[in-house]
């Protein structure tokens, strides 16, 4: 006998069709994070330790999210994450506290004024199969943005980078592995000796791969994909599409923020042998996305 969906109840509220945001690093999940945080209804959160470090664990072994308790772990962090409480803020990342505007220790939303939940937490594209367990009537996101400016953020960004370090490595890590974009376990080795440039290329690869899995797998009323080169310079567009998508009002305020990341900026970011390097490593997919040679 088939078993009814499991209804997630959050500060009296039933989660219904709670919004995922996936992307590689520096894609844009941040910047639409910000956004749908402004959004009427909307309670997103952005790196919660409760959900980060479930979905570090999936990384570094991608078993634990097909064993039968990881639907009911990671439903039960997002719980807590989503949680409205006197000084829940306190307890949240810095990117989500200057996107909320929280000065103090919180809440950034009253719980009476949610009726939608969301997550945009780093690297959530890992455990996207095990939300879609959890959570069958989610909404997906995924954002793609060009390799090359994706691994010029990464250079410049030390929580990156700090994954490249081999002593992140433990002896738990499983390969292949998405996460760090390995795919056979005889090739660490040479992932250990390689360029930041190169292993930051290897992570974009192996994310945009997922993003095209998920394309295939997920119906469309579940999924939409944009890209960031679109959200940057045509606003009004992409925000009237994902509006639509989430059947619900998104602000877009924050996309022309003149802090947010121009498109192109590898240009006079990325050192040659570095660029060389990117486009070696991962030039099927820059081509398959269009971006070689723009």
């Amino acid at each position: 006998m088939r078993l009814p969906p499991h209804i997630l109840v959050v500060n009296g509220i039933k989660v219904r069709r709670p919004v995922f945001l996936l992307g590689a690093p520096h894609s844009g999940v941040d910047l639409l994070a910000r956004a749908l945080k402004r959004s009427p209804g909307f309670h997103v959160t952005m790196g919660r330790a409760s959900v980060a470090h479930v979905v570090y664990a999936f990384a570094r072994k991608p078993s634990i999210a097909r064993t039968s308790g990881a639907v009911r772990v990671l439903r039960d962090a997002l719980a807590e994450s989503w949680q409205v409480l006197p000084r829940s803020c306190g307890e949240c990342a810095q990117p989500c506290r200057e996107a909320g505007g929280v000065t103090g220790t919180g809440p950034c939303v009253s719980a009476a004024d949610v009726t939608r939940f969301g997550d945009g937490s780093p690297d959530l594209i890992y455990s996207a199969p095990v939300l879609l367990q959890a959570f069958p009537d989610a909404r997906f996101v995924q954002l793609i943005r060009d390799g090359r400016d994706v691994v010029a953020g990464m250079l410049g960004d030390p929580a990156c980078l700090a994954w490249f370090k081999p002593a992140m490595l433990s002896e738990h890590t499983e390969f292949p592995n998405a996460f760090l974009g390995v795919n056979k376990d005889e090739h660490l080795e040479r992932w250990k000796t390689m360029p930041a440039a190169g292993k930051s290329a290897l992570r974009w690869r192996s994310a945009v791969r997922l993003s095209a899995e998920l394309r295939r797998a997920l119906p469309e009323p579940q999924l939409l994909t944009l890209r960031y080169e679109d959200l940057v310079e045509r606003p009004p567009q992409s925000v009237a599409t994902l509006s639509e998508f989430l059947e619900t009002r998104v602000s877009k305020v924050v996309l022309y923020d003149t802090a947010v990341p121009k498109v192109g900026a590898w240009r006079t970011r990325l050192r040659r042998d570095d660029l060389e390097l990117v486009e070696k490593v991962a030039r099927e997919e820059l081509k398959r996305l269009g971006y070689q040679g723009v």
